[in-house]
């Protein structure tokens, strides 16, 4: 079969080829998805560009995608929630990527029937966004009633996060560029701040939660828009103590992010605050979330562009210019 593989760490273009490889082999608790078609995340090229490694040094040549729908061709013995000729949705664990790919072998537990109102590309466009922020507001315990900030509405996480907030009656803050102002406004976000004319920290004072997806500076001013005991759940920031503990990080290691994190220490003890770093976990059972909560109309898919297979690494290269509004999709077959 034909994948897209890292052939080193460095440049986007020059360290990704299209190779012949073997279809994978499944295991007794595995299906054998036919991918019809995946979707680029940010942390595609920032792996190809060795920002990952040292969570997770690759082995060259090495897979690629983590989002995936498609047809189930073979299923294992032990696969009982799941059938030949079903059509799926999943987001892949990260130590078994692989979805910019002909065929790819998934554990059936992180896998679910796809929304029946979309095409391939539309589910294609969810899994990794969508589990990121059911995580990330689980986590906080996002509720109606509460002020939340989104950052980068227009993006693939923002315009999902934006859709899921509303669907649980928060009051919704996010952020943009003025050509996207209308229509992040379509998704149902209250206060659309232009940050190109406005300055989001003397707009949002004393909110419930911020949803951090910039990381950096960003960072350390949301314990500034939130009030005294609020909470700050990031996917770009540092790493806090626990999720160090969860990636098995040594003493070393943590003793320096602890260093790094010094400043969002401080801010966390000043505000009485709440801050965890995310790190989004496969699950199956929240895909089938989704599915109903698309079927049911309260979220919608967000596609910015549709790249043919041939075209992956435009589609990465796109991803990586921060130029999208919504989702960039690679059409497999």
């Amino acid at each position: 079969m034909k994948a897209l593989q890292i052939m080193g760490y460095g440049d986007v273009k020059d360290n990704l080829a299209f190779n012949e490889i073997e279809k994978p082999t499944i295991k007794e608790n595995q299906v054998l998805i036919e991918i019809y078609a995946s979707s680029v995340n940010p942390i595609d090229y920032k792996i190809i560009e060795g920002l990952m490694k040292q969570l997770d040094k690759l082995t060259f040549p090495a897979p690629i995608g983590f989002d995936v729908t498609g047809v189930i061709v073979e299923k294992g013995k032990n696969v009982t929630n799941l059938n030949i000729g079903d059509e799926v949705y999943s987001r892949v664990p990260s130590d078994a990527p692989g979805t910019f790919a002909e065929y790819i072998a998934v554990d059936n537990g992180v896998v679910s029937l796809k929304p029946s109102n979309l095409s391939f590309e539309e589910a294609a466009s969810l899994p990794l966004v969508g589990l990121t922020t059911i995580q990330c507001f689980d986590k906080v315990n996002l509720k109606s009633g509460d002020k939340v900030l989104i950052h980068a509405g227009s993006g693939g996480i923002g315009s999902f996060a934006i859709q899921y907030a509303k669907s649980k009656g928060a009051y919704v803050y996010t952020t943009t560029s003025t050509k996207n102002i209308a229509w992040v406004k379509e998704l149902g976000a209250d206060r659309v701040i232009d940050y190109k004319t406005e300055n989001y920290l003397d707009i949002v004072k004393d909110i419930d939660t911020v949803y951090d997806t910039l990381g950096g500076n960003y960072t350390i001013e949301a314990f500034q828009v939130i009030k005294k005991g609020g909470k700050v759940v990031s996917i770009a920031g540092v790493v806090d103590k626990e999720t160090a503990r969860e990636l098995g990080l040594n003493r070393l290691i943590r003793f320096l992010l602890g260093l790094k994190r010094k400043k969002i220490t401080n801010q966390i003890k000043k505000k009485s605050a709440y801050y965890k770093m995310i790190l989004m976990s496969p699950n199956g059972q929240q895909l089938h979330t989704i599915k109903e909560m698309v079927e049911a109309e309260s979220i919608k898919p967000i596609i910015d562009k549709v790249f043919d297979f041939p075209e992956s690494i435009d589609a990465l290269l796109y991803q990586k210019s921060g130029r999208a509004k919504g989702k960039i999709i690679i059409k497999i077959k």
